[in-house]
């Protein structure tokens, strides 16, 4: 089974669902020394597995495949019909319509078993722990297991239920956090202090991965300083040559219009952290919890916004430091990384 602590460069590429992570990033990341990702969210187990073989092709080098926990679906209906209504006006500008929510658990038992049949050497959750018997069948069959965790609460419950590692995600991380709730609010607790706490109370032979906000080669020395067996990057690779990151997300993380992140539910639901934009402003305040429901009434208005090339209809997805993101190969960019 893959030991991160063997890793000869000691990052791990963020999974980034909804079109940044390629296979060709993963294997990048791979080939580079780190630990490459696959980000299994939104796409078929069809899609997943071929992406997995296109990976395999470019690759010999570990690499491993993320997966959406399904939650409880806190939304309600009154809620999103007036949200949808909300986004009526926004919708017409792009000549589309909101979208019609449905139940979605995003293929998870199909998911769950694909991993276990191709057993990539690593798979990563994400809004939640899969299971003390997912968990074991993953080991069983030689693949790593990882649960993303935002508190010390889920990291103990992580362990609990037999997770090979943890990663521990901080607040400045861009796109979603992974809480296990999804009716709270993601905590403001540094990742330091994060850091600090989980490794203390994790045992010692459950690696810890620290993600959020590392954007210098010096943040990531300070976590590894702390326990931390590797870093994890996402924002930073961004603008990477094999990221599938869209135009429109490319030339806004390079605009001097956009100057903040801030985190939202307005885009799926769930919170977020991305550029400031205008439909940030406008829907923030009045976005309801619900995922996947909010995510399927905003898609076709994100998916309109970038055929129109208008940042300000999109969700922009990035991390407090978004502004140290440059273009170049992954292997260049991670280079930039190393300690």
């Amino acid at each position: 089974m893959l030991d991160l602590r063997e890793l000869p460069l000691p990052l791990v590429g963020a999974p980034m669902a909804g079109g940044p992570s390629t296979p060709a990033l993963a294997a990048a990341v791979a080939e580079a020394g780190g630990l490459g990702f696959l980000a299994a969210g939104y796409r078929t187990p069809e899609q997943v597995a071929e992406q997995i073989e296109q990976t395999r092709a470019l690759t010999a080098r570990p690499f491993g495949v993320n997966l959406f926990v399904p939650r409880p679906s806190v939304a309600r209906a009154d809620e999103l019909a007036r949200y949808r209504e909300a986004l009526t006006d926004e919708a017409a500008r792009y000549d589309t319509a909101p979208g019609t929510p449905f139940p979605d658990d995003d293929h998870w038992q199909a998911k769950l078993e694909l991993v276990e049949a191709v057993r990539p050497a690593a798979v990563s959750f994400t809004f939640g722990c899969p299971g003390r018997e997912w968990l074991s069948a993953f080991a069983r069959a030689g693949v790593l297991t990882l649960v993303t965790v935002t508190t010390p609460a889920e990291a103990a419950t992580a362990v609990a239920e037999g997770a090979g590692a943890l990663v521990v995600q901080g607040p400045a991380a861009g796109g979603h956090r992974g809480v296990f709730d999804p009716a709270a609010e993601p905590g403001s607790v540094s990742l330091v202090e994060l850091l600090r706490e989980i490794r203390a109370g994790a045992p010692a032979e459950v690696p810890v991965v620290a993600a959020g906000g590392l954007d210098t080669a010096e943040a990531v020395a300070r976590v590894r300083a702390l326990g931390a067996v590797a870093a994890q990057i996402g924002t930073a690779l961004l603008l990477a040559e094999q990221a599938g990151t869209n135009a429109v997300h490319r030339a806004a993380l390079r605009s001097p219009e956009f100057t903040e992140t801030a985190v939202t539910r307005a885009f799926s639901g769930r919170y977020a952290r991305g550029l400031v934009n205008d439909f940030m402003r406008r829907h923030d305040r009045h976005a309801p919890a619900g995922y996947p429901e909010v995510n399927q009434l905003t898609s076709p208005l994100r998916a309109a916004a970038v055929r129109a090339g208008d940042p300000h209809g999109t969700s922009l997805w990035a991390g407090t430091g978004f502004r140290s993101a440059r273009p170049g190969t992954a292997a260049a960019i991670l280079a930039e990384l190393t300690p």
